[in-house]
């Protein structure tokens, strides 16, 4: 595969511009698609440049971004966080994507069609092209078939349904024809498409070869076809809370983890420990979890300079700094219950705290849930590694790495609060990462199954023990069994914020639950006050109010660029746009 790269820098056209452009094949003059399929490692150099679609996700949105801070998980000094927070997204431009060129962020819009259209090109073409091995040409068609529809279930998911495409559209195609349909239908096709990738005999269930890191499985249509479905039940497509389509998405749940899990597949021991690092390739890994990780050769040096602390030297910025709002989700670990209830504010500065919880508002940073330690620095954490020294976090007033409203700037934090997940203190600044991307992972498999078990038939035992499975690996105790079906509801939503903080999820959940006006006006922080006695005080403060919480965020508005192009896009744009 990797000498195929090199193959692939020879054949890659370049992708941008409108809409006629990334959905055409034009031949750059040297090679003709009838010599790449003539050619099997040609073929398969091509099947590589579907995969160079995907978009690098993680901190690359913005200037450096992560995601979490465009939704109420944290908090970042960035022109994009700050436009979005403005309420600046339109369909002339996203500050999403600032960074307008595939890879940083990228223009999700055209690269997700550019993914569809090359996996088109690939699948009309692979059943005659010259392939030696059945089996190749199987795996290789179960591949870009995959492919074709992770592109355009991303597509859906940012930009509600699109016209379902399965051939490659010819320089004199008729795009007046081009008709959004019901997103029902959109998710039909992604059903189909996943079932027929899971049938296909020569597609793996995991990837054991590193020479092959970066496939697809047929874990993946298992997990999209989750996700898919989770999504189809949600209120933002399912106004009339049709009860089946729950139950089809806690089947799907169930199927897939009973595979998989059969298949060898398992949550990892170390919360923490998982995400500093990739994940190993073979048959029997010691990463288990893991379903889909974005394949980067290494992670920029970047990385560890712009995702950092004030003490550590060589930081150039703090990067996203989570929430009070997050911090607030983390149950503590000996009861297993909230720490609060709610808040009597709308500007979440007065908690109403849990009495049942064992929480103490004076040492609030103790006996949490231990995923909190691994995802949050906080004041009095010890940093593992600033100079070869254990460095004890001061985000006190006046300390090493103080908590500063003003002057507004990267090199502090403005919520009283560092990242610590995806971070390795162990090492300096500059020094590449071995963490990645994890895309897809078992647990939100269970998470799945636990929210739509829940609404389909309420906190059974199947929703119970799926959420558990989570919780029993946190070391957190189990949830009560006498949750009513909203408080299970809270209690489901609240852990999947726990569990897959900072993976992209929080943004796409709040807009599928239709919540953006109770999540996404503001965010908080905690302002420390260090006192003579050496003891400290607390104080809930108002970070950033936000002007992106209206039904109209719930989609991304189709680029005008497009509408331009398509008569049926301009007349069915996404609702306020």
């Amino acid at each position: 595969m990797k000498n195929i790269l090199r193959i692939l820098m020879l054949l890659v056209l370049l992708v941008a511009g409108c809409t006629k452009d990334y959905l055409n094949i034009t031949p750059d003059g040297r090679t003709t698609l009838d010599d790449i399929f003539k050619d099997e490692k040609r073929t398969e150099a091509y099947l590589n440049r579907v995969y160079g679609q995907m978009p690098s996700y993680f901190w690359k949105y913005g200037f450096f971004d992560f995601l979490a801070p465009y939704s109420d998980e944290a908090y970042a000094y960035s022109g994009g966080v700050m436009a979005w927070s403005a309420g600046s997204l339109n369909a002339s431009g996203n500050p999403l994507h600032i960074h307008q060129e595939r890879g940083q962020g990228s223009y999700h819009y055209g690269t997700f069609w550019a993914g569809i259209r090359d996996a088109n090109v690939f699948l009309q073409n692979v059943e005659t092209a010259s392939i030696p091995s059945a089996t190749n040409r199987a795996r290789f068609r179960g591949e870009a078939q995959m492919l074709r529809v992770f592109y355009f279930w991303e597509l859906v998911k940012e930009y509600g349904p699109m016209p379902v495409v399965t051939a490659p559209f010819t320089n004199d195609f008729d795009y007046t024809t081009l008709k959004r349909p019901a997103f029902q239908d959109c998710v039909n096709f992604i059903v189909k498409e996943c079932d027929e990738v899971i049938a296909n005999g020569s597609m793996p269930i995991r990837i054991t070869t590193e020479a092959e890191r970066g496939r697809f499985s047929k874990a993946v249509a298992y997990a999209v076809k989750s996700q898919a479905l989770l999504y189809n039940a949600s209120p933002l497509w399912n106004a009339g809370n049709d009860k089946t389509k729950w139950e089809a998405a806690s089947l799907a749940a169930q199927q897939a983890i009973n595979v998989l899990t059969t298949q060898g597949y398992s949550l990892v021991d170390n919360y923490g420990d998982y995400f500093l690092s990739k994940t190993d390739i073979s048959s029997s890994p010691r990463d288990k979890e893991t379903i889909y990780e974005i394949f980067e050769p290494q992670i920029d040096p970047v990385f560890s300079i712009i995702n950092s602390i004030p003490s550590k030297p060589g930081m150039f910025k703090v990067g996203a700094t989570p929430s009070q709002e997050l911090v607030d989700s983390y149950d503590m670990q000996a009861t297993g219950e909230p720490v609060i209830k709610g808040y009597q504010d709308s500007d979440h500065t007065q908690p109403i705290l849990n009495p049942a919880s064992g929480y103490n508002p004076a040492q609030p940073y103790l006996g949490r849930d231990p995923r909190f330690y691994a995802t949050v620095w906080h004041n009095g954490a010890a940093y593992d590694n600033i100079a070869g020294s254990v460095h004890i976090m001061e985000t006190y007033i006046g300390g090493a790495d103080q908590l500063l409203k003003a002057p507004i700037g990267w090199a502090f934090t403005r919520t009283g609060y560092y990242l610590r997940k995806f971070i390795d203190p162990r090492l300096q600044s500059g020094q590449p990462e071995d963490t990645r991307w994890k895309k897809y992972r078992l647990a939100e498999l269970y998470l799945n199954l636990a929210e739509a078990e829940n609404e389909a038939h309420g906190p059974t035992s199947i929703a119970q023990n799926a959420v558990n499975k989570i919780r029993f690996r946190a070391n957190m105790p189990n949830f009560p069994v006498t949750l009513s079906q909203q408080d299970f509801q809270d209690r489901i939503r609240k852990e999947r914020r726990v569990e897959l903080a900072f993976e992209e999820h929080r943004f796409w959940d709040v807009r599928r639950w239709k919540i953006l006006d109770q999540t996404d006006r503001l965010v908080t922080g905690m302002e420390i006050t260090k006192q003579a006695n050496n003891s400290f005080s607390y104080a809930r403060f108002v970070t950033e109010r936000r002007n992106a919480w209206t039904d109209k965020f719930l989609i991304m508005p189709i680029p005008i660029k497009e509408t331009a192009i398509i008569p049926d896009f301009n007349l069915n744009q996404n609702p306020g746009w």
